[in-house]
């Protein structure tokens, strides 16, 4: 098969990534028609959910490094390959424990996607385009995440087979992004006998300390996008009385289409003033999201989404920026995988706890408790981070 000269390529693996992404949020906006047609509970809801982290955690640990030995296009390939087999199984999907077999193999696909995506889009960067390759790779990452939801909802709102639709045309997307990679060039030189390993996770102790704070502000923003992308359709039929699933995906794009905004927009902001000002602005968001569960305003909600996003973008990027430039290169990959698990714990367990709550207390009291907690734990890392920038200042 011809290959793809480095312009088409690079253009290509961004696209190949882009539709990847989008499917794991397409079912946002389904869930509830999943909840009315199956008859399950929040708490339900939450759990299909959250074992898209699971798989996600699933690859990111146990093929994360595979690409490094194996060649980043058999493992491209892998994921296109478990995103398929998630919209099929999705398209023909009946009881519940279809439903999760369906959302492990999306996270299984974005797992591997994480990194060999982002590896093989620098890699096949032309010069004119490496230095903003990896940011170009992040827009694709966070973008398709929210465009999933936003032309799902779409679908479900406006077009026939609310709940077949949108992933009979994502498979059908998934094939043409196949033939793609089939003829991007291999950027890695892929050595006869190598062994892929699994990835380790560990801190070394001189980094402990900006870890901890960087990974409790990655906490608290990841658990704010497993809330919007889980839970906020139901929060917006039964606390804000707005039915429309367009809507519902709108929500869920703001949050996630500001996320991918400030991380490319304010990328040149010095490292200790982004962290800081993105723990601001998640306990901002946070103030919003609790004046829409109280008075239940659309606007207010959609405030608190784009605010947070931006709090959520920035301390995710500037933290892993922190974190990775005090580690040894050759540590790199495993303190990375570290924050990577931490983040992805986030946008499950909370949620779960979210849905156990809303069951026992009813979603707005639920929501008020959770968004509450977020915002403790984003001045809790506030406060850390700022020790941390005055110790070197006191030395």
């Amino acid at each position: 098969m011809p290959r793809l000269r480095s312009g088409p390529a690079f253009v290509g693996l961004l696209l190949t990534f882009t539709v990847v992404m989008i499917g794991t949020t397409v079912p946002t906006p389904m869930y509830g028609l999943y909840a009315s047609e199956l008859g399950f509970s929040e708490v339900v809801s939450t759990v299909v959910f959250a074992v898209y982290a699971a798989g996600v955690l699933v690859a990111l640990l146990g093929f994360g490094r595979w690409s490094d030995t194996l060649g980043r296009r058999p493992l491209l390939l892998a994921g296109i390959a478990f995103s398929l087999l998630s919209a099929l199984v999705f398209l023909t999907a009946g009881p519940v424990p279809q439903l999760l077999v369906g959302r492990f193999l999306s996270g299984a696909s974005a797992g591997i996607f994480a990194g060999t995506a982002t590896s093989a889009v620098v890699e096949a960067a032309p010069e004119a385009w490496r230095a903003r390759a990896s940011f170009l790779a992040t827009a694709a990452n966070t973008g398709g995440l929210g465009l999933g939801p936003l032309l799902a909802g779409i679908a479900v709102q406006y077009l026939p087979a609310p709940l077949h639709l949108s992933f009979a045309v994502h498979a059908g997307l998934l094939v043409v992004v196949a033939v793609v990679v089939l003829a991007v060039p291999e950027t890695v030189d892929v050595r006869p006998g190598a062994r892929p390993r699994a990835q380790r996770l560990a801190v070394p102790p001189e980094v402990r300390a900006t870890f901890v704070s960087a990974a409790t502000a990655g906490f608290a923003g990841f658990a704010v996008l497993g809330l919007f992308t889980a839970v906020s359709p139901k929060i917006l039929s039964d606390v804000i009385g707005v039915h429309n699933h367009a809507v519902a995906g709108l929500v869920v794009f703001a949050i996630l289409g500001s996320s991918t905004l400030a991380q490319i927009g304010l990328r040149r902001l010095p490292r200790g003033v982004a962290l800081d000002g993105g723990c601001v602005a998640l306990v901002v968001g946070m103030g919003f999201i609790l004046l829409a569960l109280l008075t239940g305003s659309l606007t207010a909600l959609v405030v608190g989404a784009v605010v947070s996003g931006v709090g959520q973008g920035v301390s995710f990027a500037s933290g892993l920026a922190a974190v990775g430039s005090l580690v040894p290169p050759e540590r790199r990959a495993e303190v990375t995988s570290t924050f990577f698990v931490v983040l992805y714990v986030a946008i499950s367990l909370p949620v779960v706890g979210e849905g156990l709550a809303a069951q026992a207390w009813g979603l707005r009291t639920a929501g008020v408790v959770f968004t509450a907690a977020v915002a403790a734990l984003a001045l809790v890392a506030l406060v850390a981070l700022l020790r941390l920038q005055r110790e070197p200042a006191r030395a």
